[in-house]
């Protein structure tokens, strides 16, 4: 969940209440019942879920992960090189648009035509999202969920989710599996006094200067695997996207770099101005896989949780005694509904391993 643009014009607005009016009129009764979603609002659900639009590319990775056959599509098409990474039923799903986040442009239309049982939204729980779930409920008479998307709150979304879409044992399993690498990592970081740890740079963009600030969704995991992000605004806020200037990074010199950009990650190599800084000399520089979604955000879902894995990993080998081959191709398969071949395996490590193909 980002900035909201909401696309809906008056007129669609209009159409929209209108459907719902002669929906209500004409439907016959559903059964239902009451949950709490993340921001505490009481919403009345129906009691069995069929079809699940997702408010943004947060909540549809989220959707897949639990309950896949409940996912009315992709708020972005899937790209080519991500198709092979979801199972096979669900890489056809069509577009939807997305209602939060830059680039929105789902209107109410878009929704009602769908006709899903329910909207998840899975990100920050803030007025300006609350706001926008009270409205297009009441437009459209479909029940729209807040789900915290916050890292730490990772376990209590799935167990909420798997709840909610009729799914409790898959989302208790998974909620287990995130603690129990939660547990892990926090144990290997635990030993390393704050200031020992390493320092880490996220390189965003095709020129490597757009960062998350200390706290952002975007460097949680990170952070969480026991790196020192050295964007810090130091004035306690939650962290969000900054620009910087080639001298800040420079001055900050980081351990670390990491990236999810191919461009920036062939560029900067050959870049006299990044061959100064202490990552680019110790060969510490990396580029985060993104098939089928990111390991370190883009989008900050469920995917980060082999990103942490992947980051505890880079930033403490010594503390790791299992293949990371062997941790991804589990993930894949009981997070994604997919078993990878050796090729597809490949892929990913060798982007993992700062070597990715050409």
């Amino acid at each position: 969940m980002e900035s909201i643009q909401d696309t809906s014009s008056r007129k669609s607005l209009c159409f929209a209440t209108l459907v719902v009016m002669l929906s209500t009129l004409c439907s016959p009764a559903i059964a239902s019942r009451s949950i709490i979603d993340s921001a505490g609002r009481t919403v009345e659900i129906p009691d069995t879920i069929n079809t699940v639009f997702a408010a943004g590319p947060p909540a549809s990775v989220l959707v897949y992960v639990v309950r896949p056959e409940t996912l009315a599509g992709w708020p972005r098409a899937l790209r080519k090189n991500e198709i092979p990474y979801i199972a096979a039923d669900y890489q056809s799903l069509p577009e939807t648009g997305r209602l939060t986040g830059r680039g929105g442009e789902a209107n109410l239309e878009t929704v009602l035509s769908i006709k899903p049982d329910l909207i998840i939204d899975f990100g920050s729980i803030r007025d300006t999202y609350i706001d926008l779930a009270n409205r297009v409920q009441a437009q459209t008479g479909i029940p729209y969920v807040l789900i915290d998307g916050r890292f730490d709150q990772t376990p209590a979304a799935l167990r909420l989710t798997g709840d909610i879409l009729g799914a409790s044992e898959r989302g208790e399993a998974l909620a287990r599996a995130a603690e129990k690498l939660f547990s892990r990592v926090d144990a290997i970081t635990a030993a390393v006094a704050e200031g020992d740890r390493p320092r880490v740079y996220l390189a965003r963009g095709p020129d490597g200067l757009e960062t998350g600030s200390k706290g952002s969704i975007n460097t949680e995991i990170i952070e969480r695997a026991g790196g020192r992000n050295v964007i810090d605004a130091g004035d306690g806020r939650h962290g969000g996207l900054v620009e910087i200037s080639m001298e800040n990074m420079i001055a900050v010199d980081p351990d670390y770099i990491v990236t999810w950009d191919q461009n920036f990650f062939a560029d900067a190599r050959q870049n006299p101005l990044w061959a100064g800084i202490s990552a680019m000399q110790e060969d510490q520089f990396y580029l985060s896989p993104t098939a089928p979604f990111g390991w370190i955000d883009r989008p900050p879902s469920l995917n980060r949780i082999i990103g942490l894995q992947w980051m505890s990993r880079l930033l403490y080998p010594e503390q790791w005694d299992t293949e990371l081959s062997e941790e991804a191709a589990q993930f894949y398969q009981d997070w994604y509904h997919v078993e990878l071949d050796e090729e597809q395996l490949q892929v990913l490590l060798s982007w993992a391993e700062g070597q990715p193909p050409e």
